[in-house]
């Protein structure tokens, strides 16, 4: 089975994560998928396949006779997708030798245009996979999962000479928490690469450090009409906290390994209101700096509307994994020459995000990320060529190639 035909299958299994769920995984839907995928897993010949009661799904490829020594390479790819644009089934469309130009997505207003995504021009002659412009695709991440279990049937029918091979599918990495209740021990790898990225080629170690930063704003609600140097609007509070950030300091104005504070929802009255950041930055100095400015502002505004006004909590999501994989360089040497012996230039990339890969590297698996050939993700402009896709499963096994002479 080609790696687009097996998108094509696991996209039409709906499995938005739920990031105001307590449960693990966050949606049961997930389970549809994974239960799909560890048949499929046993199909092609894996063995020690476990799906854990959390959604985790575990196997193992044993290394070929003599290469029992070879490092151990994991490969993983998460099985949910975000919520946005999923609340209805999914309808992936086909689009055979793309003209470079505009494209309606089936019967929906939603055109694909060059306009707003210039690479589009690149794509022209291939054939393209996206839905019909009400829902995301979901090649985030059901892509790199199609193209992991590619590169293991592969392996299988031309047999290709490998050392010990291990795959991992989780849940719930668009809400943040897909490596909290990873097994590494059972995952048993040495070093791992989430398929989790954009363009065919791409490969990232550099990641934002990562945190959340609510506020919470207490007002002092009376009557308008005798209010005066009484009533505290904490709505207003809340847009005078948020004018106190650098204006220019927001995704919108920011790019490669510059930092952001983006304000991601809002809700408010004169009684109470609430703002909810998320604050990235790839440097470790700076992203310390920015979380100082939200206490200064905390600390401020409680000095001028009286203490107890404003409550700031902060909370930490993920570090830079560049610390960790500085240790083990070969894992982006061997991805280059990878990518270049599949004849694909190699795009080492800053990741203006985060993946499983970020939290698994500091809980002793040092994992880079690389690409599925998708892009625009995360909305109904999600789209990805079946180029792409091959181009990167021979890019895997390439990668095993490279650990199978070392």
């Amino acid at each position: 089975m080609k790696a687009y035909e097996r998108l094509l299958k696991y996209v039409v299994v709906r499995t938005p994560s739920d990031e105001n769920s307590e449960t693990v995984p966050s949606s049961v839907c997930q389970f549809d998928l994974a239960r799909l995928l560890e048949a499929e897993m046993k199909d092609l010949g894996l063995t020690d396949v476990v799906l854990d009661d959390q959604c985790y799904l575990y196997g193992k490829l044993p290394a070929t006779a003599g290469l029992e020594d070879k490092p151990a390479i994991g490969f993983i790819a998460h099985m949910d997708t975000v919520s946005d644009y999923c609340d209805h089934d999914i309808k992936p469309i086909v689009t055979e030798n793309y003209d470079g130009g505009e494209l309606k997505l089936g019967t929906s207003d939603t055109v694909l245009s060059p306009k707003n995504f210039p690479h589009l021009e690149s794509l022209k002659g291939r054939t393209l996979i996206t839905s019909d412009g009400t829902t995301v695709l979901g090649a985030d991440d059901k892509a790199g999962i199609a193209e992991i279990l590619t590169m293991i049937e592969r392996v299988q029918e031309e047999k290709i000479p490998h050392g010990p091979l291990c795959v991992a599918f989780t849940p719930d990495e668009e809400i943040g928490t897909g490596a909290s209740h990873f097994n590494v021990e059972q995952f048993g790898a040495d070093y791992g690469y989430t398929l989790d990225g954009d363009t065919e080629g791409e490969i990232q170690y550099e990641n934002f450090n990562a945190c959340k930063a609510d506020f919470v704003i207490k007002g002092f609600n009376v009557h308008p009409g005798s209010s005066k140097d009484t009533m505290i609007n904490a709505s207003l509070v809340a847009m005078e906290i948020n004018n106190a950030l650098p204006s220019m300091e927001t995704p919108r104005g920011t790019e490669d390994y510059e930092g952001f504070y983006h304000l991601v929802s809002m809700s408010g009255e004169v009684a109470e209101a609430e703002l909810h950041y998320i604050v990235r930055d790839h440097d470790k100095d700076l992203f310390e700096a920015k979380k100082k400015t939200l206490k200064l502002i905390e600390k401020d505004m409680n000095e001028k509307w009286g203490e107890g006004t404003v409550a700031l909590t902060i909370s930490e999501q993920y570090r830079n994994m560049a610390e960790i994989i500085a240790t083990c360089m070969h894992l982006i040497d061997n991805a280059k020459t990878a990518c270049e012996n599949a004849d694909v230039a190699p795009l080492v990339l800053p990741i203006r995000g985060g993946t499983d890969g970020c939290q698994l590297s500091f809980k002793g698996l040092p994992c880079p990320n690389l690409g599925t050939g998708g892009h625009a993700y995360h909305g109904p402009y999600e789209h990805i060529s079946v180029e792409g896709m091959e181009k990167s499963v021979e890019i895997l096994l390439a990668l095993i190639k490279e650990y199978t002479e070392e």
